[in-house]
C-alpha cells in the first residue's frame, strides 16, 4: 500500500533542500561581503596607527626641542 503522505513529505523535502541552498548561496555573499570589510578596516587600523605614531614623534620632537606650546 502506498503511503498517502509520500506526496506531501517530498514536497516538503523538496522545499528545504531548496531554503537550504538559497541559504547556503546567501552566507557565502554574506562572507564575501565579511572579508571585503575586514580588508578595509585592515587598511583603516593601519592608518591609525601611522596617525598615532606620527602625533608621538611630532610630541617627543616638541618636548625636545623645547618647542611645545599651550594651546591658545
Amino acid at each position: 500500500m502506498e503511503n498517502p503522505y509520500e506526496q506531501v513529505h517530498q514536497n516538503i523535502l523538496g522545499r528545504i533542500v531548496n531554503n537550504v541552498e538559497r541559504l547556503n548561496e546567501s552566507i557565502v555573499t554574506l562572507n564575501q561581503e565579511l572579508q571585503y570589510i575586514n580588508a578595509r578596516n585592515t587598511n583603516l587600523q593601519l592608518m591609525g596607527q601611522m596617525c598615532e605614531n606620527y602625533h608621538k614623534s611630532v610630541q617627543f620632537n616638541l618636548d625636545a626641542t623645547n618647542h611645545k606650546r599651550e594651546p591658545l
